[in-house]
Protein backbone atom coordinates (compact mmCIF):
# COMPACT_ATOMS: atom_id res chain seq x y z
CA UNK A 1 0.00 0.00 0.00
CA UNK A 2 1.42 3.48 -0.69
CA UNK A 3 0.71 4.75 2.64
CA UNK A 4 -0.16 3.26 6.07
CA UNK A 5 -3.37 2.37 7.15
CA UNK A 6 -4.73 4.21 10.77
CA UNK A 7 -6.37 2.21 13.16
CA UNK A 8 -8.43 3.71 16.55
CA UNK A 9 -8.76 1.14 18.82
CA UNK A 10 -11.93 0.93 21.12
CA UNK A 11 -12.69 -1.51 23.67
CA UNK A 12 -13.15 -1.49 27.51
CA UNK A 13 -10.24 -4.02 28.04
CA UNK A 14 -7.35 -2.52 28.74
CA UNK A 15 -5.48 -5.94 27.73
CA UNK A 16 -7.79 -6.04 24.39
CA UNK A 17 -6.42 -2.35 23.64
CA UNK A 18 -2.71 -3.24 24.45
CA UNK A 19 -3.12 -6.33 22.38
CA UNK A 20 -4.49 -4.92 19.44
CA UNK A 21 -2.12 -2.35 19.38
CA UNK A 22 1.16 -4.58 19.99
CA UNK A 23 -0.80 -7.02 17.06
CA UNK A 24 -1.19 -4.32 14.35
CA UNK A 25 1.40 -2.06 15.12
CA UNK A 26 3.83 -4.11 14.43
CA UNK A 27 3.05 -4.41 10.96
CA UNK A 28 4.98 -1.46 9.19
CA UNK A 29 1.62 -0.62 6.97
CA UNK A 30 -0.50 0.13 9.65
CA UNK A 31 -0.22 3.15 12.39
CA UNK A 32 -2.17 3.07 15.58
CA UNK A 33 -3.94 6.15 15.71
CA UNK A 34 -5.20 5.63 18.83
CA UNK A 35 -7.26 3.69 21.84
CA UNK A 36 -9.85 4.75 23.91
CA UNK A 37 -12.13 2.40 26.82
CA UNK A 38 -15.31 4.00 24.96
CA UNK A 39 -16.99 5.64 22.09
CA UNK A 40 -17.61 8.88 24.14
CA UNK A 41 -13.91 9.04 24.57
CA UNK A 42 -12.68 7.64 21.37
CA UNK A 43 -14.75 10.74 19.36
CA UNK A 44 -12.83 13.32 21.26
CA UNK A 45 -9.51 11.99 20.33
CA UNK A 46 -10.17 11.14 16.74
CA UNK A 47 -11.34 14.62 15.82
CA UNK A 48 -8.02 14.99 15.76
CA UNK A 49 -6.35 12.39 13.64
CA UNK A 50 -9.39 11.09 12.50
CA UNK A 51 -8.62 7.08 11.30
CA UNK A 52 -9.06 5.04 7.96
CA UNK A 53 -9.93 1.98 10.18
CA UNK A 54 -11.85 1.83 13.47
CA UNK A 55 -11.76 -2.01 15.62
CA UNK A 56 -14.86 -1.63 17.97
CA UNK A 57 -15.94 -3.36 20.84
CA UNK A 58 -20.17 -3.98 21.07
CA UNK A 59 -20.82 -4.23 24.69
CA UNK A 60 -18.93 -1.23 26.51
CA UNK A 61 -19.85 1.57 29.19
CA UNK A 62 -21.31 4.89 28.43
CA UNK A 63 -22.89 3.98 24.66
CA UNK A 64 -22.78 0.76 23.55
CA UNK A 65 -21.05 -0.35 20.07
CA UNK A 66 -23.85 -0.45 18.19
CA UNK A 67 -25.48 3.28 19.05
CA UNK A 68 -22.13 4.44 18.00
CA UNK A 69 -21.76 3.15 15.24
CA UNK A 70 -25.24 4.19 13.57
CA UNK A 71 -24.28 7.80 14.66
CA UNK A 72 -20.94 7.44 12.82
CA UNK A 73 -22.23 5.87 9.74
CA UNK A 74 -25.29 8.65 9.75
CA UNK A 75 -22.28 11.66 10.50
CA UNK A 76 -18.86 10.62 9.13
CA UNK A 77 -19.12 6.77 7.12
CA UNK A 78 -15.48 4.86 8.56
CA UNK A 79 -14.64 1.51 8.28
CA UNK A 80 -15.61 -0.42 11.08
CA UNK A 81 -14.28 -3.81 12.14
CA UNK A 82 -16.04 -5.40 14.77
CA UNK A 83 -14.01 -7.05 17.65
CA UNK A 84 -16.49 -9.00 19.65
CA UNK A 85 -16.59 -11.85 22.24
CA UNK A 86 -17.86 -15.24 20.46
CA UNK A 87 -20.80 -15.73 22.45
CA UNK A 88 -24.77 -16.52 21.52
CA UNK A 89 -25.73 -13.56 22.69
CA UNK A 90 -22.73 -11.94 21.28
CA UNK A 91 -23.30 -13.26 18.29
CA UNK A 92 -26.69 -11.90 17.86
CA UNK A 93 -25.15 -8.29 18.92
CA UNK A 94 -22.25 -8.41 16.56
CA UNK A 95 -24.87 -9.12 13.45
CA UNK A 96 -26.69 -6.08 14.63
CA UNK A 97 -23.33 -4.24 14.30
CA UNK A 98 -22.62 -5.95 10.91
CA UNK A 99 -26.93 -4.76 9.97
CA UNK A 100 -25.80 -0.98 11.01
CA UNK A 101 -23.26 -0.87 8.74
CA UNK A 102 -20.27 -2.52 10.24
CA UNK A 103 -17.54 -4.23 8.03
CA UNK A 104 -16.27 -7.58 9.02
CA UNK A 105 -15.88 -9.66 12.49
CA UNK A 106 -12.40 -10.52 14.55
CA UNK A 107 -13.47 -12.90 16.97
CA UNK A 108 -12.34 -13.17 20.54
CA UNK A 109 -12.93 -15.84 23.15
CA UNK A 110 -13.60 -15.15 26.89
CA UNK A 111 -10.56 -17.25 28.11
CA UNK A 112 -6.99 -17.36 26.77
CA UNK A 113 -7.62 -14.31 24.77
CA UNK A 114 -4.14 -12.54 25.04
CA UNK A 115 -2.89 -15.95 22.86
CA UNK A 116 -6.26 -15.85 20.26
CA UNK A 117 -5.18 -12.32 19.70
CA UNK A 118 -1.65 -12.93 19.17
CA UNK A 119 -2.02 -16.42 17.08
CA UNK A 120 -4.92 -14.67 14.82
CA UNK A 121 -2.26 -11.57 13.67
CA UNK A 122 -2.55 -12.67 10.35
CA UNK A 123 -6.26 -12.52 9.98
CA UNK A 124 -6.54 -9.51 11.90
CA UNK A 125 -4.37 -8.19 9.49
CA UNK A 126 -5.83 -8.73 6.76
CA UNK A 127 -9.26 -8.03 7.62
CA UNK A 128 -8.38 -4.66 8.32
CA UNK A 129 -6.33 -3.84 5.50
CA UNK A 130 -9.06 -5.19 3.45
CA UNK A 131 -11.55 -2.58 5.04
CA UNK A 132 -9.27 -0.03 4.20
CA UNK A 133 -10.38 -0.77 0.87
CA UNK A 134 -13.95 -1.16 1.31
CA UNK A 135 -16.34 0.74 -0.21
CA UNK A 136 -18.36 2.20 1.91
CA UNK A 137 -21.23 3.45 -0.71
CA UNK A 138 -22.65 0.10 -0.89
CA UNK A 139 -22.82 -0.17 3.20
CA UNK A 140 -25.39 1.41 5.07
CA UNK A 141 -26.46 2.25 8.26
CA UNK A 142 -30.16 0.26 9.18
CA UNK A 143 -33.02 1.16 11.35
CA UNK A 144 -32.82 -0.98 14.25
CA UNK A 145 -35.70 -3.25 14.52
CA UNK A 146 -36.24 -3.64 10.76
CA UNK A 147 -40.24 -4.85 10.14
CA UNK A 148 -40.22 -8.41 8.95
CA UNK A 149 -41.19 -8.47 5.35
CA UNK A 150 -42.81 -11.82 5.39
CA UNK A 151 -46.45 -11.66 5.16
CA UNK A 152 -47.17 -15.22 5.48
CA UNK A 153 -45.65 -18.97 6.06
CA UNK A 154 -44.73 -20.66 3.07
CA UNK A 155 -46.83 -23.03 1.84
CA UNK A 156 -46.10 -26.70 2.49
CA UNK A 157 -46.82 -27.43 -1.39
CA UNK A 158 -43.68 -24.96 -2.19
CA UNK A 159 -41.54 -26.70 0.87
CA UNK A 160 -42.61 -30.02 -0.83
CA UNK A 161 -41.69 -29.67 -4.31
CA UNK A 162 -38.76 -31.75 -5.53
CA UNK A 163 -36.31 -29.47 -7.27
CA UNK A 164 -33.66 -29.88 -10.04
CA UNK A 165 -32.75 -26.49 -9.16
CA UNK A 166 -29.34 -25.26 -7.02
CA UNK A 167 -28.39 -21.84 -6.48
CA UNK A 168 -25.18 -21.30 -5.21
CA UNK A 169 -23.82 -18.17 -3.36
CA UNK A 170 -20.68 -17.67 -1.57
CA UNK A 171 -19.83 -14.58 -0.14
CA UNK A 172 -16.91 -12.74 2.74
CA UNK A 173 -16.63 -8.96 3.38
CA UNK A 174 -19.62 -7.03 2.73
CA UNK A 175 -21.71 -10.03 2.45
CA UNK A 176 -23.96 -9.97 5.35
CA UNK A 177 -25.28 -6.99 3.45
CA UNK A 178 -25.14 -8.41 0.41
CA UNK A 179 -27.00 -11.54 1.17
CA UNK A 180 -30.01 -9.50 3.04
CA UNK A 181 -30.32 -7.54 -0.35
CA UNK A 182 -31.00 -10.35 -2.68
CA UNK A 183 -32.68 -12.82 -0.40
CA UNK A 184 -35.59 -10.50 0.97
CA UNK A 185 -36.60 -9.71 -2.11
CA UNK A 186 -37.24 -13.37 -3.47
CA UNK A 187 -40.46 -14.85 -3.35
CA UNK A 188 -41.29 -18.37 -1.06
CA UNK A 189 -40.94 -20.18 -3.58
CA UNK A 190 -37.87 -19.52 -4.54
CA UNK A 191 -35.25 -22.39 -5.98
CA UNK A 192 -33.15 -23.93 -3.33
CA UNK A 193 -30.50 -21.76 -2.51
CA UNK A 194 -27.20 -22.80 -0.53
CA UNK A 195 -24.87 -20.03 0.61
CA UNK A 196 -21.20 -20.03 1.89
CA UNK A 197 -20.89 -16.89 4.18
CA UNK A 198 -17.41 -16.42 5.71
CA UNK A 199 -18.66 -16.09 9.66
CA UNK A 200 -17.47 -17.82 12.67
CA UNK A 201 -18.46 -20.46 14.30
CA UNK A 202 -22.10 -19.47 16.07
CA UNK A 203 -22.53 -16.48 14.22
CA UNK A 204 -24.23 -18.36 11.16
CA UNK A 205 -27.11 -19.39 13.16
CA UNK A 206 -27.77 -16.00 14.39
CA UNK A 207 -27.31 -14.75 11.02
CA UNK A 208 -29.56 -17.09 9.33
CA UNK A 209 -32.12 -16.50 12.21
CA UNK A 210 -31.78 -13.05 11.49
CA UNK A 211 -32.76 -13.49 7.63
CA UNK A 212 -35.98 -15.85 8.64
CA UNK A 213 -37.45 -13.00 9.93
CA UNK A 214 -36.68 -10.42 6.91
CA UNK A 215 -37.55 -13.21 3.93
CA UNK A 216 -40.41 -14.80 2.55
CA UNK A 217 -38.33 -18.06 2.04
CA UNK A 218 -37.45 -20.42 4.97
CA UNK A 219 -34.05 -19.54 5.86
CA UNK A 220 -31.77 -21.62 8.44
CA UNK A 221 -28.54 -22.89 9.17
CA UNK A 222 -27.45 -26.02 7.31
CA UNK A 223 -27.45 -29.31 9.12
CA UNK A 224 -26.13 -32.55 7.61
CA UNK A 225 -28.38 -34.55 5.62
CA UNK A 226 -30.82 -31.43 5.04
CA UNK A 227 -32.40 -31.00 1.73
CA UNK A 228 -32.52 -28.43 -1.00
CA UNK A 229 -35.70 -27.94 -1.84
CA UNK A 230 -37.99 -25.04 -2.74
CA UNK A 231 -38.11 -22.01 -0.63
CA UNK A 232 -35.38 -23.23 1.56
CA UNK A 233 -32.55 -21.18 2.06
CA UNK A 234 -29.54 -23.47 3.85
CA UNK A 235 -26.37 -21.42 4.90
CA UNK A 236 -23.30 -23.55 5.88
CA UNK A 237 -22.22 -23.54 9.59
CA UNK A 238 -19.16 -21.62 10.63
CA UNK A 239 -16.56 -24.09 11.57
CA UNK A 240 -17.81 -26.88 8.41
CA UNK A 241 -17.63 -27.27 5.24
CA UNK A 242 -20.94 -27.43 3.54
CA UNK A 243 -21.49 -29.81 0.31
CA UNK A 244 -24.08 -31.01 -2.46
CA UNK A 245 -24.83 -34.40 -2.51
CA UNK A 246 -27.07 -36.34 -4.61
CA UNK A 247 -29.44 -38.90 -3.32
CA UNK A 248 -31.87 -40.30 -5.77
CA UNK A 249 -34.05 -37.71 -7.45
CA UNK A 250 -33.26 -35.08 -4.27
CA UNK A 251 -30.05 -32.88 -3.73
CA UNK A 252 -29.31 -32.51 -0.10
CA UNK A 253 -26.42 -31.32 1.71
CA UNK A 254 -23.26 -32.75 3.82
CA UNK A 255 -21.67 -30.81 6.64
CA UNK A 256 -18.61 -31.53 7.89
CA UNK A 257 -15.38 -30.80 9.37
CA UNK A 258 -12.09 -30.61 7.65
CA UNK A 259 -8.73 -28.51 7.21
CA UNK A 260 -9.48 -25.23 5.96
CA UNK A 261 -9.53 -24.69 2.09
CA UNK A 262 -8.32 -21.24 1.36
CA UNK A 263 -7.71 -20.48 4.70
CA UNK A 264 -11.15 -20.32 5.38
CA UNK A 265 -13.92 -23.29 6.51
CA UNK A 266 -17.06 -23.27 5.46
CA UNK A 267 -14.83 -22.19 2.29
CA UNK A 268 -16.89 -21.12 -1.15
CA UNK A 269 -14.69 -23.21 -3.58
CA UNK A 270 -15.33 -26.49 -1.38
CA UNK A 271 -19.33 -25.82 -2.19
CA UNK A 272 -18.98 -24.43 -5.67
CA UNK A 273 -16.83 -27.78 -6.47
CA UNK A 274 -19.27 -30.22 -5.19
CA UNK A 275 -21.99 -28.11 -7.14
CA UNK A 276 -19.86 -28.53 -10.17
CA UNK A 277 -19.74 -32.25 -9.44
CA UNK A 278 -23.15 -32.82 -8.90
CA UNK A 279 -25.37 -30.36 -10.33
CA UNK A 280 -23.68 -29.35 -13.46
CA UNK A 281 -25.61 -27.47 -15.79
CA UNK A 282 -28.94 -27.71 -13.91
CA UNK A 283 -27.11 -24.88 -11.41
CA UNK A 284 -26.40 -21.22 -11.02
CA UNK A 285 -23.09 -19.61 -9.35
CA UNK A 286 -22.52 -16.72 -8.50
CA UNK A 287 -19.49 -15.20 -6.24
CA UNK A 288 -20.44 -11.83 -4.24
CA UNK A 289 -18.13 -9.17 -2.38
CA UNK A 290 -15.17 -10.48 -0.35
CA UNK A 291 -11.73 -10.33 0.16
CA UNK A 292 -9.32 -13.16 -1.10
CA UNK A 293 -10.04 -15.74 -4.09
CA UNK A 294 -12.53 -18.23 -2.34
CA UNK A 295 -14.60 -19.57 -4.89
CA UNK A 296 -12.74 -18.40 -8.14
CA UNK A 297 -11.62 -21.89 -8.77
CA UNK A 298 -14.94 -23.84 -7.50
CA UNK A 299 -16.88 -20.66 -10.26
CA UNK A 300 -14.88 -22.41 -12.97
CA UNK A 301 -15.73 -25.22 -12.06
CA UNK A 302 -19.20 -24.52 -12.31
CA UNK A 303 -18.98 -23.01 -15.61
CA UNK A 304 -17.09 -25.79 -16.80
CA UNK A 305 -19.21 -28.58 -15.98
CA UNK A 306 -22.33 -26.34 -17.43
CA UNK A 307 -23.70 -24.31 -14.92
CA UNK A 308 -24.62 -20.50 -15.24
CA UNK A 309 -22.21 -18.50 -13.33
CA UNK A 310 -21.97 -14.65 -12.03
CA UNK A 311 -19.46 -12.37 -10.66
CA UNK A 312 -20.86 -9.12 -8.94
CA UNK A 313 -18.91 -5.86 -10.12
CA UNK A 314 -16.61 -3.54 -8.42
CA UNK A 315 -19.01 -0.50 -8.37
CA UNK A 316 -21.52 -2.75 -5.90
CA UNK A 317 -19.06 -4.78 -3.82
CA UNK A 318 -17.52 -3.28 -0.83
CA UNK A 319 -14.27 -5.37 -1.08
CA UNK A 320 -14.22 -6.26 -5.34
CA UNK A 321 -11.67 -9.24 -3.68
CA UNK A 322 -13.30 -13.06 -4.31
CA UNK A 323 -15.78 -11.55 -7.92
CA UNK A 324 -12.32 -10.05 -9.33
CA UNK A 325 -9.88 -13.27 -8.74
CA UNK A 326 -13.29 -15.16 -10.24
CA UNK A 327 -13.33 -12.70 -13.22
CA UNK A 328 -9.70 -12.99 -13.94
CA UNK A 329 -9.84 -16.47 -14.15
CA UNK A 330 -12.62 -16.64 -16.98
CA UNK A 331 -15.00 -18.24 -14.07
CA UNK A 332 -17.76 -16.00 -14.67
CA UNK A 333 -20.05 -15.49 -17.77
CA UNK A 334 -21.28 -12.39 -16.38
CA UNK A 335 -20.82 -9.47 -14.44
CA UNK A 336 -24.15 -7.92 -12.76
CA UNK A 337 -24.14 -5.17 -9.91
CA UNK A 338 -25.80 -6.35 -6.43
CA UNK A 339 -29.24 -5.26 -7.38
CA UNK A 340 -29.82 -7.35 -10.49
CA UNK A 341 -29.06 -10.77 -8.58
CA UNK A 342 -32.63 -11.11 -7.45
CA UNK A 343 -33.86 -10.74 -11.26
CA UNK A 344 -31.32 -13.56 -12.57
CA UNK A 345 -32.10 -16.12 -9.86
CA UNK A 346 -35.71 -15.62 -10.78
CA UNK A 347 -34.82 -15.94 -14.77
CA UNK A 348 -33.06 -19.14 -13.97
CA UNK A 349 -36.23 -20.35 -11.96
CA UNK A 350 -38.34 -19.52 -14.77
CA UNK A 351 -36.05 -21.15 -17.56
CA UNK A 352 -35.68 -24.07 -15.93
CA UNK A 353 -39.61 -24.91 -14.95
CA UNK A 354 -39.49 -24.45 -18.67
CA UNK A 355 -37.90 -27.02 -19.30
Amino acid sequence: MSRSVSVFIIDDSAVVRQVLRQVLGADPAIRIAGTAPDPLFALQKMQLDWPDVIVLDVEMPRMDGITFLRKLMHERPTPVVICSTLTERGADTTLQALSAGAVDIITKPKIGLKDFLLSGAPHMLQVVKAAARASLKTVRARQEGLPAIRKHAIPLSAMAQTTDQVVALGTSTGGTHALEAVLTKLPGNCPGIVVVQHMPEKFTAAFAHRLNQLCHCEVREAQDGDRVMSGLVLIAPGGKHMQLRRSGAQYRVSVSDGPPVNRHKPSVDVLFRSVASVAGCNALGIVMTGMGDDGANGLLAMRQAGAHTIAQDRDSCVVFGMPREAIERGAAIEVLPLCAMVEVILQYQALKTQN
